[in-house]
């Protein structure tokens, strides 16, 4: 079987690509936790947020951005110890303040998921890479998401950033053509 080169040789990472990563993605939990895992990687591989992904469920909250909106000092104080996590004060506090922006949204648009599919116009960008060096950081698309993020208050959404969110959510089809999934989604 052939698989997007990344993703060979962890078996962690092997189960994250033939399982999540691009598939079409409409659940408002889930892109929630998306989008913290994302923030909570930039600077760090995939593979040390994905070992702590548990962790990260546990501590916030199972991913319910109602119950991490609500977070307060003590609960910023208990993240700050909590070894199941990057311990990184800054995403820390943007994923409370994200949980509380998302709510917004969702407020605005009905969900989170007609929001951002929005930048798509509702259907996945299927894309044709036959290596991983021909991938991007971004795309016009990760551009215009991270700059109205940004508008609406949300942190650690850059355009790299949200060009990962968009690939593992499923919004864009990066897996390449010599992959197995790439036909399958």
């Amino acid at each position: 079987m052939i698989r997007c080169q990344w993703a060979e040789g962890d078996p962690l990472m092997e189960r994250y690509h033939d399982e999540e990563w691009g598939v079409p993605l409409h659940d408002d939990r889930k892109l929630f936790e998306y989008l913290v895992l994302d923030g909570a990687q930039a600077g760090l591989s995939w593979l040390t947020i994905l070992r702590r992904r548990e962790g990260y469920r546990q501590a916030f909250a199972g991913f319910d951005p109602g119950a991490v909106s609500a977070f307060g000092d003590d609960d910023i104080q208990r993240l700050l110890r909590d070894s199941g996590i990057v311990r990184n004060r800054a995403k820390i506090l943007s994923a409370i303040s994200n949980a509380r922006r998302f709510l917004e949204v969702q407020a605005e648009f009905g969900s989170f998921d007609a929001y951002i599919w929005g930048f798509v116009g509702g259907r996945t960008i299927r894309n044709a890479w036959r290596t991983m060096g021909e991938l991007p950081a971004t795309s016009p698309q990760s551009e215009a998401m991270s700059r109205d993020l940004v508008r609406r208050g949300f942190t650690f959404v850059g355009p790299t950033i949200c060009y990962a969110f968009m690939q593992a959510a499923g919004l864009v089809n990066d897996h390449t053509t010599d992959c197995y999934r790439y036909s399958q989604l």
